[in-house]
């Protein structure tokens, strides 16, 4: 007798794959301009060399995957406004989960430094 949960395990996984693909695109690329504000902070998400290789001007680099990503959040106003970026969008986006987390409410994901670019009209720069 053939088994018949091994098709429906395919067929599952490829759903899987198909919504994270569709999450992925939609978390790294904003539609609307982003408006930055004198008192927005922008927020860049990736690694120090990442962020030395181009980030928006006037950024400050926070690695969300460095061990001292909450502390560094907890040095900032909860009540403030942030636009937060990373490479894709997906790091930023596990970034605003944490914020969210520890109390920040004015959060704006503009994806990838390109999109965040556009959608922001901040100018890349290279350099700390």
């Amino acid at each position: 007798m053939r088994s018949t949960t091994r098709p429906f395990a395919r067929v599952i996984a490829l759903l899987a794959a198909a919504f994270a693909t569709v999450f992925a695109l939609a978390a790294c690329s904003s539609a609307e301009p982003i408006e930055v504000g004198s008192d927005t902070v922008v927020v860049d998400v990736r690694t120090a060399g990442e962020y030395a290789s181009g980030h928006l001007d006037g950024a400050v680099n926070i690695d969300v995957q460095s061990a001292s990503f909450d502390a560094a959040i907890a040095e900032l106003d909860p009540e403030g406004s942030y636009v937060v970026y990373c490479r894709s969008g997906n790091r930023s986006a596990a970034a605003i989960d944490r914020m969210e987390a520890a109390g920040f409410t004015d959060l704006v994901n503009a994806g990838g430094l390109q999109d965040a670019a556009d959608a922001t009209g901040i100018e890349i720069v290279t350099g700390p």
